[in-house]
């Protein structure tokens, strides 16, 4: 797939990648992880700062949506440097969400104050025995005490314990496994009747599972109407998914060709090797189709016809998450025990690419997906 972004759009590229290499180095990211919150307020004010915030935000309320190509490129940056904090969560997902559903002044009064980094707002969708399903909703809202009251749970919610608000989707009507019936809830994370278990994902991402017991939510948008939005938010934090994979590949490449060319066997460096110059090939391989598809996905995310988005999507992921396990894998392989040790980066590289591999979907659920819409679109 062809793709030249334009002067001003590769500015941007260029100034996120030079942040992140200046300010978010391997060294300043450990300490970041090491630290109790596992994220960095300072950082998130500095993404706000660069109007990295603010890329889905609506034009009327100060922001650059649908800056799609301006996401693509900030996501890989993303990706290359690791980032831990609540990007894609609230700033694309959620961020998203609320654009989709909410009114005007919903918009206004929330969103604004997300693209200056004042509030943190993150998805809190799925549930345990959902696995990937979208419409899988058992989580219930009813009116109680001039409101909404909302019970159930929510399961690997990232960054909630970094947020201040959980936009929960919570059934108002229909059966737990049906598309109609979903609303979603504003429901602050220190509010009654919410409690947090929290933890650490595998690439160290905070995280947690959301327990509800009648806590009160403010509804937003329209009662019933919110899986459109929710499939448009998440069909766009998964194109993002797949760019953030691009920038951790291509950076767990980098370190191993230069690993190889500085570690010794037989009195020369490994890189000579021809064996492992073809892995190392394959490895290349491997990240320019993912690259390629990640394209792909950014330009289809807002298909209006969701068959086809999720059909493009499913197919992009499947690229991508093949070439997160077997990237991933190689250069492990090709680092030797030093492949799996805390203090170089590729084994974090590693932990976030298998973690990606899974994030909205794996590779085996996308591909069942892909298959799924091209036996509809055939029967049409």
């Amino acid at each position: 797939m062809r793709f030249s972004p334009t002067p001003e759009q590769q500015q941007l590229g260029d100034m996120v990648q030079r942040f992140f290499a200046e300010q978010y180095r391997f060294d300043a990211r450990r300490k970041i992880l090491d630290s109790r919150e596992g994220w960095s307020r300072e950082t998130w004010s500095k993404l706000a700062e660069l109007g990295l915030l603010s890329l889905q935000v609506p034009e009327e309320q100060g922001g650059m949506a649908p800056a799609v190509v301006e996401t693509l490129l900030t996501a890989t940056a993303t990706g290359t440097a690791m980032l831990l904090e609540p990007w894609v969560s609230s700033a694309i997902i959620g961020t998203v969400l609320i654009r989709e559903l909410g009114s005007a002044k919903e918009r206004e009064e929330m969103l604004v104050p997300m693209a200056a980094g004042d509030r943190i707002a993150v998805p809190a969708h799925f549930e345990p025995a959902a696995r990937y399903d979208l419409h899988r909703v058992a989580t219930s809202a009813r009116r109680g005490g001039g409101g909404w009251v909302l019970k159930g749970r929510k399961s690997v919610v990232l960054h909630a314990p970094a947020a201040d608000l959980l936009l929960v989707s919570a059934r108002t009507s229909g059966a737990a496994d049906e598309a109609t019936g979903i609303s979603v809830f504003a429901v602050p994370r220190e509010g009654p009747g919410v409690a947090l278990s929290q933890y650490r994902t595998l690439d160290g991402m905070c995280a947690a599972d959301v327990e509800l017991a009648d806590a009160p939510g403010t509804l937003i948008g329209a009662d019933g109407t919110a899986f459109a939005a929710l499939a448009t938010a998440f069909d766009q934090g998964l194109a993002v998914r797949c760019a953030e994979a691009v920038g951790a590949l291509q950076a767990t490449l980098d370190a191993t060709v230069e690993y190889t060319k500085t570690r010794q066997q037989f009195g020369v460096p490994i890189a000579r090797f021809q064996a492992l110059q073809h892995r190392m090939a394959d490895m290349l391989i491997h990240v320019e189709q993912a690259r390629s598809m990640s394209y792909l996905a950014a330009m289809r995310a807002s298909e209006p016809s969701r068959r086809e988005r999720r059909r493009a999507l499913a197919a992009a992921k499947v690229v991508v998450g093949n070439a997160c396990r077997y990237v991933g894998q190689e250069a492990v392989q090709l680092h030797g025990g030093m492949g799996v040790t805390d203090e170089i980066a590729v084994s974090h590289l590693f932990r976030r690419l298998t973690a990606l591999e899974m994030a909205l979907g794996d590779t085996a659920h996308h591909l069942e997906q892909f298959v799924a819409a091209s036996a509809q679109a055939e029967g049409t």
